[in-house]
């Protein structure tokens, strides 16, 4: 450990007393990660390593606004509640000194690996695309999960083929048929995004094998790529800059999409037959991993890059923005990528309201609202402002926000949906997911109610269902 690091530790500890001292709690999630102070951004290093459950994210714990990026790292036994463990990884070598970027972890003979981009911007005239930023691929590694020391500097720009631009980055580490592999979303100098496919022997020194890419640009950068197995499909999971929007795809600022490799990952090249992960407003930078018990389990940032302008999140008047979803396990049904609450969700809630078509009530700030059937029609309204609804003659499943205050500048979504024979929907204090037809559509948004019991009115022709909540004692 160096100087600096001691000073990091020493001044987020020194933040995070204060802190502790003032209220902060408001819209606070009990289910969701948050940062105890400061900002959170992409989910990085997921895992499951000696039984535990392992998240990190980005976290800029002295400005809630963001700012120079730390690792933070949160433990857990359930999927559902989370310990802090501090700040994992901190700028403090030459190689990372503006910013410990995404990357991703890597669990094998009793050691946990963590890759990640060293940021670095030069001082001088420059537009830190084509010039003056280094992004350096950095491996630390720990054998108790929460202390890690060893940085290796692994690559730097030099090491990237020659046609990018200096955005590279987020490298996505696995191992198959006894060799490591890495992905790491790109820029290239004519604006394309593509994803790098490299490979090692050792984990260490690593060959760039293999450029996955579309024919025609879709977007000009590619950030957290992620390539994964699921029920004997292999997925490329991207989040891309520069889509535009078409009808009612592709209208936040920025993506997060999927598709399937066809044949070998180590030669395919990338179908254009993109699906969005999640149609709500706060949705980007997934990444997944193989828990112990073999699911595939997914976590995005319930957040947004660069929307100041379209919507905020008053936190940040407590010191805090941002939260990361629930943890999600996916599968293929009917050739469709699905997302689903873990089941660990299932056995929490041990107190259930049912209603047939109907029900209108005050709730707590955490529940579900599950139903199923064939009706021809779906309408919701959480907290006097979200409404969420569906009409068969329409075809449309609409998330709408006729409260901007609730909504903080937050409009309206939507998604074509031919049919609707069950949805999940999960309020968590400001936290809303839903999750349409066993999970083949998901929106994902942050709200906040002005008080904590948050009401409820239904009105569902042909649905039933029930209202899930968890009750201490029972």
């Amino acid at each position: 450990m160096n100087v600096l690091t001691r000073t990091w530790e020493r001044l987020i500890a020194e933040k995070l007393e204060a802190y502790g001292k003032t209220e902060g709690q408001r819209w606070r999630p009990k289910l969701h990660i948050a940062p105890p102070v400061g900002w959170l951004n992409d989910p990085n290093g997921l895992c499951q390593y000696q039984g535990v459950y392992h998240v990190f994210y980005q976290f800029s714990p002295f400005d809630p606004k963001g700012g120079l990026k730390f690792w933070a790292h949160c433990t857990s036994r359930d999927l559902l509640h989370w310990r802090f463990e501090g700040a994992a990884l901190a700028p403090d070598e030459a190689y990372d000194c503006h910013g410990v970027y995404s990357g991703s972890a890597l669990v094998e003979d009793g050691q946990l690996s963590l890759y990640y981009t060293g940021n670095v911007k030069q001082t001088g005239d420059y537009d830190y695309i084509r010039t003056g930023r280094e992004s350096n691929t950095v491996r630390a590694v720990s054998v108790d999960g929460v202390q890690f020391e060893g940085k290796r500097l692994l690559m730097s720009n030099k090491d990237y083929p020659e046609d990018l631009t200096c955005h590279v980055r987020d490298p996505k580490v696995w191992k198959q048929d006894g060799r490591y592999y890495m992905v790491q979303g790109a820029r290239t100098a004519e604006d394309k995004g593509v994803v790098l496919l490299f490979e090692s022997e050792d984990g260490e020194h690593w060959n760039c094998l293999h450029r996955l890419e579309t024919k025609e640009p879709f977007g000009y950068m590619w950030e957290c790529p992620d390539v994964f197995q699921v029920d004997g499909y292999t997925v490329l999971s991207i989040s891309p800059q520069g889509v535009k929007a078409d009808g009612l795809k592709y209208n936040n600022v920025y993506q997060s999409v999927t598709t399937f490799l066809d044949g070998d990952f180590r030669e395919a090249v990338v179908r254009e037959d993109f699906r969005e992960l999640d149609a709500g407003f706060d949705f980007y930078a997934p990444q997944s991993f193989q828990a112990e018990d073999g699911r595939r389990i997914q976590i995005g940032w319930m957040g947004m890059p660069d929307v100041d302008a379209y919507y905020t999140n008053p936190s940040v008047e407590d010191g805090w923005q941002h939260t990361l979803t629930l943890p999600r396990e996916l599968s293929v049904r009917d050739g469709v990528l699905c997302q689903k609450p873990v089941r660990e969700l299932d056995d929490w809630w041990n107190f259930f309201i049912p209603f047939v078509n109907t029900y209108s009530g005050v709730l707590g700030d955490c529940f579900e609202v599950a139903a199923s059937g064939t009706g021809g029609e779906f309408w919701l309204v959480l907290a006097g402002g979200l409404k969420l609804s569906w009409k068969e003659e329409e075809g449309i499943f609409w998330m709408s926000f006729t409260d901007q205050r609730l909504g903080a500048g937050r409009a309206r979504r939507g998604r074509a949906v031919e049919k609707l024979t069950d949805l999940r929907i999960i309020v968590d204090v400001s936290c809303v997911e839903v999750f349409l037809n066993g999970g083949r559509e998901v929106f994902s948004t942050r709200f906040y109610p002005d008080r904590e019991e948050i009401g409820v009115e239904l009105r569902a022709s042909g649905f039933d269902g029930r209202i899930c909540l968890h009750r201490e004692g029972m």
